[in-house]
């Protein structure tokens, strides 16, 4: 890699700035406010030093770059030139001249050529590649305010650039939330630290960058990537419009319940079922949290405090998928498991015994005996063996004598 230190008029800048990109895809988006614009202008216009930019040049006849260090600096130059905003209201005067309030067409004309030849020192990269790229700009970011993500974007590897393919899919349209500071990429790589682990999981910011570094090899084509795309498809499946309900921290909930409905029950017909549960889901949830504290339902309440502590968690995301889980197949009792499946699924048992109260309801060897949760049976209604589905409509709590006297040819535990 070449560098090569180059003095650019801000007025030159101007004039070629459709071919300095300043939004390469691991730089971060405009975040300055209009107060740090207005104070860089003052700064250029009091003939102050600024710190060097850092640009790559990536195309030739004519030029091209990309900007590795600097984008702040350059778009607030430029929106200045372009007249969308004033200096502050109470700047004071520069060289006997009152500039307070006044946009880049009411400057004095000396003050206005001042800016117009003020030169950026511009280091230009030449013959580098990406990975060289993304470890300066790193290490110029440092002691900067970046975001973990932001960071993340830039690292080199394979599964960055399937995280940034994966928060481009569709499905991220949906949301409810806006990719500011790459929040899409940040739950990009939350649910593919999910799928890697094969359900709940921690998706905090170290757990992240270690995923980064120790899969910087990652395969786009292992059965991981291809179960995350196959995720994504059927979430946009589920919600092909904006739906404001998918926030940042139910999308990855939801995340490992499709998952788990896909693997566990048949699935062909309940993308309209899951629609509907969730923006139930999610209206129960607000009377909820609009109810005192006192009057909430209890697991409510837990799921509030869930979704607002410690989201990342992996006993966070476990506890809420559960809890939407059970909330599912309790609405929708007669969904089937897969491919015929004997064995209830945990939220299938839950929602079981929530319903009947842990009370055996067989009562051919008790009086319908309060059980507890390590010592019931799930017990088909219609024997599986008879052709019983494997659905909470075809089960109900029953206590081991009970559902042991039924015989032998229909005893199911």
């Amino acid at each position: 890699m070449q560098m090569n230190k180059k003095p650019w008029p801000l007025r030159s800048t101007h004039g070629v700035r459709d071919r300095i990109n300043t939004n390469p895809d691991f730089q971060r988006p405009a975040v300055w406010s209009k107060a740090q614009k207005q104070l860089l202008i003052d700064t250029i216009l009091r003939d102050y030093d600024i710190p060097k930019l850092y640009w790559r040049k990536v195309g030739t006849k004519p030029d091209i770059y990309d900007v590795v260090d600097g984008q702040q600096r350059l778009r607030a130059i430029w929106e200045f030139f372009d007249g969308e905003f004033t200096l502050p209201k109470d700047a004071d005067q520069i060289d006997g001249e009152d500039v307070a309030g006044l946009l880049y067409d009411n400057l004095p004309d000396d003050i206005r050529m001042r800016f117009d030849v003020y030169a950026l020192d511009v280091v230009v990269l030449e013959d580098s590649d990406e990975d060289e790229v993304r470890e300066m700009f790193l290490r110029l970011q440092n002691g900067t305010s970046l975001k973990a993500q932001e960071k993340r974007n830039a690292y080199p590897g394979r599964m960055r650039d399937f995280v940034r393919k994966a928060s481009k899919h569709k499905f991220f349209e949906s949301v409810g939330f806006a990719n500011a500071r790459f929040n899409h990429d940040l739950v990009a790589a939350q649910l593919v630290a999910l799928e890697l682990a094969g359900g709940p999981t921690n998706v905090k910011n170290a757990d992240l960058n270690r995923m980064y570094r120790d899969h910087a090899d990652f395969d786009a084509t292992s059965s991981d990537a291809k179960a995350v795309s196959r995720t994504l498809n059927t979430l946009l499946e589920i919600f092909p419009e904006v739906t404001p309900e998918l926030t940042r921290f139910n999308v990855v909930a939801l995340y490992c319940v499709v998952s788990e409905l896909m693997n566990q029950y048949s699935f062909q017909d309940a993308r309209q079922l899951i629609h509907d549960w969730f923006l139930g889901f999610e209206e129960q949830r607000r009377i909820n949290d609009e109810k005192p504290d006192d009057e909430i339902d209890p697991e409510w309440s837990s799921y509030k405090e869930k979704i607002s502590h410690s989201t990342d968690a992996a006993d966070s995301i476990r506890w809420r998928m559960e809890f939407m889980l059970r909330h599912f197949v309790d609405a929708n009792p007669g969904i089937e498991t897969k491919d015929n499946q004997r064995a209830f699924t945990q939220a299938q048992r839950l929602a079981v015994f929530r319903r009947d109260k842990g009370h055996c309801q067989l009562k051919i060897k008790c009086d319908g005996a309060k059980l507890s949760w390590d010592d019931w049976h799930c017990d088909h209604i219609i024997p599986w063996t008879a052709g019983g589905k494997t659905t909470v409509e075809n089960a109900h709590v029953a206590c081991a004598s009970c559902n042991l006297s039924k015989g032998a040819s229909q005893a199911e535990a």
